[in-house]
């Protein structure tokens, strides 16, 4: 008799997980899945409150500690040193409809958006004169680039369909992993030894035992944590007041925890036939990223004219080093019985899985209008390749990685991202800001057609005002987020399915809206 080695049963398992990661999926990061892979690499400046208020529109303004992960040739602007520290409060809503009922989340934390500090070399005097190099700046900072706290929920009801036939799909798929009596993360697995699914002994074929056509009371829920911080290490220089030169090396840590539920239950005035006397299930999932990456940027402003300049940046992918920890479980009731499958009882195996990723590489070019005294208008253009984000996975996972890197290819886009921002000076020390970012949709017609989640376009409106005094100054900045997320909270392989008939699968939209408010602390030395 044959015994897989521990090695080769890690692999299968996992290979069971990422199969079951893309039938039965949640928005933003299911383990090793195109998903997983766009959220990561979506990532935006939070940086200072006063970046915040005219946009984050930093790619030719400069000055601010937030420029180091958008264009460090802003360090150029600085003609002293300088230490800041910008905590935040986010405020985050979503309003999930689902089959007609509308359901709204909230949630409030604290961050701490970025700190930094700048030590600038600025000659007075004849060694101003003599220099052809009039300011050379070396800073560290870190800014925070995303972040994933959020939850929601929706609910309601169906008589069409079922997130059953999802296992039962898989089992009819693949009948092996269904009946095999080593623990295994595939759907079929879970789906036959949670009792949710029943083998017809003549043509062996598996099917839900879920009386969906007369309505199940169905709803997911999901709740989510983490962020991606980057550290910096930047050097930047201004020459003869008309070149301002800048790299960054970026250090971004990943930390994200997702857990979401799903459950289906008999909907009230269900009367269809009930044999095995089903009441309910919910299938749940624990997920945990980690990961840390590394990346480059360099960047340019040149000076056309005192009121005038233009900018450009260019960021290297950033390449992460990631950890996968994901822990499914089940819980199945029959009339007054119940069957529990989870990790932590044995029944079902933890997976843990070390691969890496490659996100998007990104250019920004952007210009500055300067009135003398009275402030500044100031737009960036961003372009961002999602489609050249792949994998790469541990050997004996070669099918795998093309297969997923192929479906990134299908599923995402180049997207065009747009900030405008203005700054007016009302007081010699008082300063009022506004601003407005748009950015694109990174889902082609082929993604959202065919993928279980996709997100639209998003649009910032800012605003902030602050008070610089000629050592210390302190700034307020509000953003407003607005995006639309859709999301199918199962997927159905009809070609394996024998119970029901095929029919569109059920579709929530979601409808997010983010203020994120901070205070900048700072001052010059």
């Amino acid at each position: 008799m044959y015994f897989p080695s521990n090695k080769q049963k890690s692999m299968r398992d996992l290979r069971f997980a990422l199969l079951s990661a893309m039938i039965f999926t949640s928005v933003a990061a299911s383990a090793q899945d195109v998903n997983e892979a766009y959220n990561i690499s979506n990532t935006t400046v939070q940086g200072t409150a006063r970046s915040m208020g005219f946009g984050n529109a930093l790619g030719s303004v400069g000055g601010d500690i937030s420029a180091l992960s958008v264009n460090p040739a802003g360090l150029g602007i600085y003609r002293s040193s300088e230490l800041t520290f910008t905590p935040s409060l986010r405020i985050n809503s979503a309003s999930s409809d689902y089959t007609g009922i509308n359901t709204i989340d909230n949630n409030t934390h604290f961050n701490i958006n970025s700190f930094g500090l700048v030590f600038t070399d600025a000659p007075k005097g004849k060694r101003y004169e003599r220099r052809n190099w009039k300011t050379v700046s070396f800073a560290v900072g870190m800014s925070r680039l995303a972040d994933f706290n959020r939850q929601y929920t929706y609910t309601g009801k169906n008589t069409a369909s079922s997130a059953s036939q999802a296992f039962e799909s898989a089992a009819n798929q693949d009948p092996g992993n269904a009946l095999s009596t080593t623990p295994n993360s595939s759907l079929g697995y879970i789906g036959y030894n949670s009792y949710l699914l029943n083998q017809d002994p003549i043509t062996g074929q598996f099917y839900s035992i879920v009386p969906f056509n007369g309505g199940v009371a169905q709803m997911k829920s999901v709740q989510e944590s983490g962020h991606i911080d980057e550290y910096t290490i930047s050097l930047g220089g201004n020459y003869k007041e008309k070149l301002m030169l800048g790299i960054t090396i970026g250090i971004p840590g990943l930390k994200y925890h997702r857990y979401y539920s799903y459950q289906e239950k008999l909907a009230d005035g269900n009367t269809a036939n009930n044999p095995y006397g089903f009441t309910s299930f919910n299938y749940n999932q624990s997920l945990d990223i980690t990961g840390t990456g590394v990346n480059a940027k360099i960047g340019a402003i040149y000076k056309i004219s005192n009121a005038f300049r233009i900018g450009a940046s260019f960021h290297s992918p950033t390449y992460y080093a990631i950890s996968d920890f994901s822990s499914p479980g089940i819980l199945t009731v029959h009339n007054d019985s119940a069957v529990e499958l989870t990790g932590s009882n044995g029944y079902l195996p933890e997976n843990q899985f070390d691969y890496t990723l490659t996100t998007p590489w990104k250019a920004v070019v952007s210009a500055t209008f300067i009135l003398k005294k009275i402030g500044f208008i100031t737009a960036d253009y961003e372009y961002v390749d999602y489609r050249s984000m792949h994998y790469r996975y541990p050997l004996g996972f070669e099918a795998e990685q093309t297969d997923m890197n192929q479906a990134i290819k299908k599923t995402y886009q180049g997207v065009s991202n747009f900030r405008l921002g203005a700054e007016g000076r009302i007081t010699k020390i008082f300063m009022v800001r506004i601003g407005a970012g748009y950015y694109g949709n990174a889902f082609t017609n082929y993604g959202e057609a065919n993928t279980l989640s996709y997100t639209t376009q998003r649009i910032d409106v800012s605003g902030g005002l602050g008070f610089h005094f000629k050592h210390f100054f302190t700034d307020l900045g509000v953003v407003h987020s607005m995006y639309q997320g859709i999301q199918h909270p199962y997927g159905i392989d009809y070609n394996y399915v024998v119970t029901g008939s095929q029919v569109a699968l059920p579709q929530a939209t979601i409808n997010y809206a983010i203020n994120n408010v901070a205070l900048t602390l700072g001052v010059k030395f």
